[in-house]
């Protein structure tokens, strides 16, 4: 039994880590529709802190569309990926959350690099037959470039 419920976890924690990877690279390559179906019907994104918007996944995508325009260059690095799946006496349950830095170097339109950093919270939820994001919030702790003000 231990044997089984060891490689379920296993297993989830690899689907989260591709769930989390996939979140960045829809990022950098503008695939909003990817984006959106990372979450679920209900999820939420928060990116104040890095001076966005915060709302519906489906409505912020719509203005990270906008936004990331530009910046025609990204690259998210998520990097110390700290999973915590939900424990129901021994056996894993249908959330998880992640903690992970970042560290996010762009070049916007004027061809000027812009480089940030700070810490993602993925909140995630067993649904569908996969795990889906149902909240994504971003801690920016500092920034770099034209016009930045530095974070303290």
């Amino acid at each position: 039994m231990t044997q089984r419920v060891d490689l379920s976890t296993v297993m989830d924690r690899l689907a989260i880590d591709d769930l989390v990877t996939r979140y960045a690279v829809a990022v950098d390559d503008a695939d909003w529709n990817a984006y959106r179906a990372l979450f679920t019907r209900d999820g939420r994104a928060d990116y104040r802190s890095s001076g966005g918007i915060e709302g519906p996944a489906r409505e912020v995508a719509d203005w990270m569309a906008e936004t990331m325009r530009l910046f025609p260059v990204r690259q998210h690095l998520i990097v110390n990926r700290r999973v915590r799946i939900q424990d129901l006496g021994g056996y894993p349950g249908d959330r998880a959350e992640v903690d992970a830095d970042y560290v996010n170097p762009m070049r916007l339109e004027s061809g000027d690099d812009f480089l940030s950093g700070g810490r993602y919270a993925f909140g995630l939820v067993r649904a569908d037959g996969g795990w889906r994001l149902s909240s994504v919030v971003i801690s920016e702790k500092w920034r770099r470039g034209p016009g930045a003000p530095a974070h303290d």
